[in-house]
């Protein structure tokens, strides 16, 4: 039975992503704005829906370090494997002129864990508001953008909808409501999908003996970042770049912004010592290594998939030795 429910919840997380990026690419081309900017709010902060639950849940429970490492580790696992899986599926091609300012934001919000140092090791309310207004700024900013968005846009879009979501047809009207409708039953299907996985593969991990530090590294930690990674692989499969790569820029920048500001408000942050001196700083790197890829040539190459899915095997490793 609980092998069932696992592949219940992995039949629906690739159901979900399949509609999410349908529903994302066509949304885009109705309202005429960029598939990368879809990618960076709609997909990439959606798909973030797990983290934030996880982390406003855990400073409820007054476990305010699992919430910091639940952002942080999601950081990582996003560009150093949703990112390279992606990659290693398809090359990921993307236009970094565009690509650029969300890639320095994402890099610059790596940083914010190390503003604890000045806080006494902890993230106050006051500093979860200040990220708040930050990502306000942020989205305003992306939106204003987004309107200028030109006619080789628009042209573009048009081919990337023929490719994702040829089954759309009527007026303009049913056809905005029809994306949201894909959306949001996307988005649905991958949180109970990744739900149903958690917990079934948790289950028989713990049946065979696996100890609880090797689940929660692995099992629950890839788990609540399920959406991404069928949305990105799915994205790049059919030939959207630009949400591929938006949903992790996006969800990386959601998840310090918006997840961390609101766990903050929720409750003072408690940033670990091992976070600030190992975690957060793995978290910058894999953030200034996937921007300095994808400017060399404006791909992420498969083989610089492999190098990041490397990086995270050695930082696997080193997570285990220090649990011991």
């Amino acid at each position: 039975m609980v092998w069932l429910v696992l592949v219940a919840g992995l039949a629906l997380v690739t159901l979900g992503a399949e509609l999410l990026v349908r529903g994302g690419t066509a949304l885009a081309f109705r309202l005429g704005v960029p598939p990368l900017f879809i990618g960076l709010t709609v997909v990439g902060f959606g798909t973030s829906t797990p983290e934030l639950s996880a982390s406003v849940v855990a400073t409820l429970d007054g476990s305010s370090e699992v919430s910091i490492g639940n952002v942080v580790g999601s950081n990582i696992f996003n560009i150093a494997v949703i990112l390279a899986v992606a990659a290693i599926v398809m090359p990921i091609r993307v236009r970094i002129a565009e690509l650029h300012r969300e890639l320095v934001v994402m890099t610059l919000v790596a940083l914010v864990p190390f503003a604890a140092w000045m806080t006494g090791g902890v993230v106050p309310g006051w500093m979860g508001g200040v990220l708040l207004g930050l990502l306000v700024v942020y989205l305003g900013d992306a939106i204003v953008r987004a309107r200028r968005a030109g006619a080789e846009d628009r042209a573009q879009m048009a081919g990337e909808l023929a490719q994702a979501e040829p089954v759309v047809a009527g007026g303009a009207g049913r056809s905005v409501w029809l994306s949201l409708a894909l959306i949001v039953g996307g988005l649905g299907a991958l949180i109970l999908g990744g739900s149903l996985f958690v917990r079934s593969a948790t289950s028989i991990a713990g049946a065979w003996g696996v100890p609880e530090v090797i689940i929660g590294l692995t099992i629950v930690a890839a788990g609540t970042s399920l959406p991404e990674l069928a949305t990105s692989v799915v994205a790049a499969l059919r030939g959207s770049s630009d949400v591929a790569v938006g949903n992790v820029v996006g969800s990386n920048i959601f998840n310090v912004l918006g997840i961390l500001g609101i766990a903050a408000l929720v409750g003072p942050q408690s940033v670990p010592r091992q976070v600030l001196v190992f975690d957060a700083p793995v978290m910058l790197a894999v953030s200034l290594a996937a921007w300095w890829m994808l400017r060399t040539g404006e791909t992420l190459t498969r083989r610089e998939g492999l190098v990041l899915l490397g990086v995270f095997g050695a930082y696997l490793a080193t997570l285990v030795v220090l649990a011991r």
